[in-house]
């Protein structure tokens, strides 16, 4: 069995911006969403989705099923980090958001 490495465990970043000014648009952007969820991408912020990836090579699959899903005029940029450096990141939340969920005690295996 393989041991799941920091630096081989990957994340990829989907960010978008799709024109919804016209129902036909709206109902593309709307696919587009859902797509990216049936692949597993979470909602990070409104025009952001992520999902963590085994390694390089579902990544580069996920890549290509984005690709044909994109829509027409729409704008989609695809970022991919190691979980290692996703595990740098600062997330900063306004004074009125609720207090950020303590960090659990729990061990947790992949």
């Amino acid at each position: 069995m393989k041991c799941l490495s920091h630096y081989r465990v990957m994340w990829i970043f989907a960010f978008f911006d799709l024109p919804v000014t016209t129902k036909k648009e709206r109902r593309e952007a709307t696919k587009f969403r859902n797509h990216l969820l049936d692949l597993g991408f979470d909602m990070v912020q409104f025009s952001v989705y992520s999902k963590v990836c085994p390694n390089k090579e579902k990544v580069k699959t996920l890549k290509r099923r984005i690709f044909f899903q994109l829509p027409p005029n729409g704008k989609v940029d695809l970022l991919t980090v190691t979980d290692k450096q996703f595990g740098n990141i600062l997330s900063f939340r306004g004074k009125k958001d609720k207090k950020l969920p303590k960090k659990s005690n729990q061990l947790i295996l992949f």
